[in-house]
């Protein structure tokens, strides 16, 4: 595979990461980071060291661009508690900017082996119908700020906005469902926003890093402006669908896939284990 091929291949994952976010209410990311891997692999322009922290700083572009009209209609919906997002989004963002720097240093099995597990939880989200304590409330500050630092540096390391960790997060302390989502949706743009910025800081630091033109730092741009511009066409429709439909048997078939999706990238992550 070459560029002529990654580009169709990033406009199609742009096209299921919108529908599939439309019609579920899942961040982008858990698509964009195992298909761009993927995508990425079969491009002998890139290294093998180097595809999956491409892969994860190019989604964090990506999910950036989307997260941005999803907070905007949430802001407009009157939804979003500024409360929680002044209370966790410093530490968010924090964890979001170190993730970069870890990344950089983990080895390549460890980082493909930590975005497996990730997406294994997040597909056991998918599948379970799991209900808080009706008695737990908002953490203290001292709880949220380490709580709130691992879900950014989670959400930095895998590629994604956020919102796998924090809407489980926030129901866990009773936040309601809606309440959750559109604060996640709210903190997918300053997350997205300081793990990308990392990324491409980062990258760009490294004066030994040789990746194709169009990369700027870890985030190869041209794939990058491929997803958001199908990601954002196909979202819409999304919506339209799940409007129509049950969409509880969807979230199993996608938590199962998931589930696929999650050991292939296991078992790739073998593959580098000299």
């Amino acid at each position: 595979m070459d560029q002529f091929f990654l580009i169709p291949a990033a406009l199609l994952t742009g096209a299921v990461a919108g529908l599939l976010g439309g019609l579920l209410g899942i961040g982008g990311g858990v698509i964009i980071v195992p298909a761009l891997i993927l995508a990425l692999d079969l491009d002998p322009r890139f290294a093998p060291e180097h595809t999956t922290i491409v892969a994860v700083a190019t989604s964090l572009s990506c999910v950036l661009g989307v997260s941005l009209s999803a907070a905007r209609a949430q802001l407009r919906a009157g939804n979003v508690s500024w409360s929680i997002v002044g209370r966790w989004g410093p530490f968010l963002v924090l964890g979001a900017l170190l993730a970069a720097p870890v990344a950089e240093q983990l080895p390549l099995p460890v980082f493909r082996t930590a975005i497996g597990a990730f997406l294994a939880f997040a597909a056991l989200v998918m599948l379970t119908r799991w209900q808080p304590d009706p008695g737990r409330t908002d953490p203290p500050l001292g709880l949220v700020a380490p709580i709130a630092t691992a879900g950014g540096l989670v959400s930095g390391l895998a590629g994604i906005g956020g919102g796998n960790v924090i809407v489980p997060t926030l129901v866990y302390f009773n936040v309601p469902m809606h309440r959750a989502t559109a604060n996640s949706s709210t903190l997918g743009v300053p997350i997205a926003s300081a793990g990308a910025l990392a990324y491409l800081v980062a990258g760009l630091s490294n004066p030994d890093l040789a990746l194709p033109p169009g990369t700027w730092g870890y985030v190869y741009w041209p794939a990058s402006l491929a997803v958001i511009g199908t990601a954002m066409a196909a979202a819409p429709l999304g919506v339209r669908i799940a409007q129509r439909i049950d969409p509880v048997p969807l979230r199993r078939l996608f938590g199962l896939l998931l589930l696929f999706v999650a050991g292939r990238m296991l078992y790739s992550a073998l593959g580098f284990v000299s």
